[in-house]
């Protein structure tokens, strides 16, 4: 992979990303960014943790005029924790071209927003909902906007943002370059394009490569009232440094945290049903390691940009394909490995293998495991963190202590107890979770896209096709 040096940036850019600690691009920036910068549109299929917003933000930042006091550029996303990340990652790509970027979404003082717009920013990163209500207020014009992104089209389709999407894009120049991004293609977002991009270049991350190669895929058969004992099977055996488990349900994520913190996990939920401030506490204690799992729904995982997770855990198995890839995304972030498992009962086996088809990858069927290498596991992760205490040094202060247990006691007696107090003990303390029907057949002769039965769904909006773009 070439070197962002090697791209021909200008110097105010190429300092921004060492400064940031990038050095090769990866495969969606190697093809985007050159495309971008020559003026092309481009159609990007690539899930977060593939370096995507880089892929947009160097050729955005580097066509801004930053002596101009007009807004020349707008990122369009699908929630509010997505538009902060994507303007902080712009922010440090213009740290040095003097280019700033300013994040406007729901749930913030819309007149302290009003006020940072009067400071001119040069990129607005804004989610739909917001960018309509200024637009409507005047608050925000688009008659300057000469790049717009649209970040995880798919998830913004889902969400039913359509017709708001379609509304923002009519009030830009048509003279303007528009790059677009999505894990998925259903069906909409080709319609989407087709109407909205000029002669766009598809950058597509082959199929195989949509779930990233780096994660491994397997799964349990299991039946429903198993999944929560084999979850906590699989916590102690595998013994995750950050895991995100997914339910269907706001119920089952409320259930399921408070039982995992019943048995000795720490870990807490969000869902759609959370104040914002709540929902940023705990996703501020699952980022600093305060907590190591976090329970989620899909609608409430949106957007998350979290490094570090290595594990993602489908207590639930997703209602789509599409649901699946970005669920997954989550872990095995570039150059590191990640664990994806899947809980199905025997009944929805056919949602499996739809997976599967979509995603052109197998999942590895493992057997269930038992409550003996769940102990195992656990004796085995304190022995590597006995381990690593002896590679850290710094004993002295307890070699004495050592010493004197030594004169009335055996070392493997001694050893033994240590282990026992560090090892966690298998819990098994009664859990009741309340049971979730599983998913029914879906129909494959279903003709419109995900997207639009959920706008659908939001109220049956009608609207007109724009007219094509040319």
């Amino acid at each position: 992979m070439p070197t962002f040096y090697e791209m021909g940036l200008s110097h105010p850019v190429v300092q921004a990303t060492t400064n940031m600690g990038f050095e090769e691009t990866t495969p969606i920036q190697e093809q985007a960014i050159p495309a971008a910068l020559a003026g092309q549109d481009i159609i990007g299929q690539a899930q977060t943790g593939t370096g995507k917003t880089t892929a947009f933000g160097i050729p955005l930042v580097e066509k801004i005029n930053a002596n101009n006091g007009k807004t020349q550029g707008i990122v369009i996303c699908p929630t509010r924790e997505l538009a902060v990340q994507v303007a902080e990652e712009l922010n440090k790509i213009g740290q040095f071209k003097g280019v700033r970027a300013l994040p406007i979404y729901g749930g913030q003082d819309i007149n302290r927003q009003i006020r940072s717009l009067k400071n001119r920013p040069q990129i607005i990163v804004g989610t739909p909902g917001r960018l309509m209500d200024h637009m409507r207020r005047k608050t925000v014009r688009l008659d300057q906007i000469e790049m717009v992104v649209l970040d995880e089209a798919d998830e913004m389709l889902n969400m039913g943002f359509l017709e708001d999407i379609e509304n923002i894009l009519k009030e830009i120049p048509l003279e303007r370059q528009t790059l677009l991004f999505s894990a998925t293609m259903p069906k909409q977002i080709q319609i989407l394009a087709n109407q909205f991009l000029k002669d766009p270049k598809l950058i597509k991350v082959k199929t195989k490569e949509v779930t990233v190669p780096s994660i491994e895929q397997y799964y349990y058969e299991l039946h429903e009232k198993q999944k929560f004992d084999v979850l906590c099977r699989l916590l102690d055996i595998q013994s995750p440094e950050l895991a995100i488990i997914f339910g269907r349900t706001k119920r089952r994520v409320d259930e399921l945290f408070e039982a995992l913190n019943k048995r000795g996990y720490s870990a807490e939920g969000i869902h759609g049903d959370l104040t914002q401030a709540r929902r940023d506490s705990v996703l501020r204690h699952f980022k600093e390691g305060i907590i190591d799992i976090l329970v989620a729904t899909d609608v409430a995982a949106r957007g998350l940009d979290i490094s570090g997770v290595t594990h993602v855990y489908n207590f639930d198995i997703p209602q789509d394909p599409e649901s699946y890839v970005h669920r997954i995304g989550r872990t095995g972030r570039i150059g590191k490995t990640g664990f994806a498992v899947t809980f199905v009962t025997p009944r929805e086996l056919s949602h499996l293998k739809l997976i599967e088809q979509v995603t052109n990858r197998r999942m590895t069927r493992k057997p269930i495991p038992t409550l003996s290498e769940a102990m195992e596991g656990q004796q085995r992760f304190t022995i590597e963190k006995l381990m690593h205490a002896v590679e850290e040094g710094n004993l002295h202060p307890y070699k004495q202590l050592a010493e004197n247990l030594l004169e009335s006691n055996d070392s493997v007696t001694l050893l033994s107890a240590a282990l026992k107090l560090l090892t966690k003990e298998t819990d098994t303390t009664p859990v009741k979770l309340t049971e979730e029907a599983p998913l029914r057949q879906k129909r494959t002769d279903n003709k419109r896209g995900y997207g639009q039965r959920r706008e659908n769904s939001y109220g049956n909006k009608k609207h007109k096709p724009p007219q094509k773009r040319r």
